[in-house]
């Protein structure tokens, strides 16, 4: 069964790029350019997991995450974190926001596959994602 992925992003080229990435692994990509694009794809799509942008027009990252968080059908849905920011309290408001990983930018499309795979289940071995690092590790 292919998981569908909602990656929201008001930046093309980083929406391509995460594409590009996630559709050869089986995942089928929704998207969305900022966070009221997000909750109506999230109510339309039902993804099984989204990769949120916090730098976005109309709705920011962190106030789409708590409204989604606030919502009883998607209070359990995985959200990523892939953001610019990496200074510790941008970090510590996204996981208190509920993000399930948070990863920086620049980052290298394996680590997002891998923190994909990991939270839905598909992942081989325990991956362990380093919160600003953006690098993923197996667990030996």
């Amino acid at each position: 069964m292919s998981h569908t992925v909602l990656v929201v992003d008001d930046h093309h080229p980083t929406v391509e790029l995460i594409k590009d990435a996630l559709e050869p692994h089986g995942f089928t990509v929704v998207t969305a350019a900022d966070g009221v694009q997000c909750l109506v794809a999230v109510d339309e799509q039902q993804p099984d997991l989204v990769i949120l942008d916090l730098n976005m027009p109309v709705l920011n990252g962190l106030d789409t995450l708590r409204l989604l968080r606030e919502r009883v059908d998607d209070a359990k849905l995985p959200v990523i974190i892939l953001s610019g920011r990496g200074c510790f309290s941008d970090v510590r408001d996204g996981y208190r926001r509920g993000a399930d990983i948070y990863l920086t930018k620049p980052v290298k499309v394996g680590a997002v596959v891998a923190a994909v795979k990991w939270l839905l289940g598909g992942g081989s071995q325990p991956v362990r994602v380093r919160a600003m690092s953006g690098i993923v590790s197996t667990d030996s």
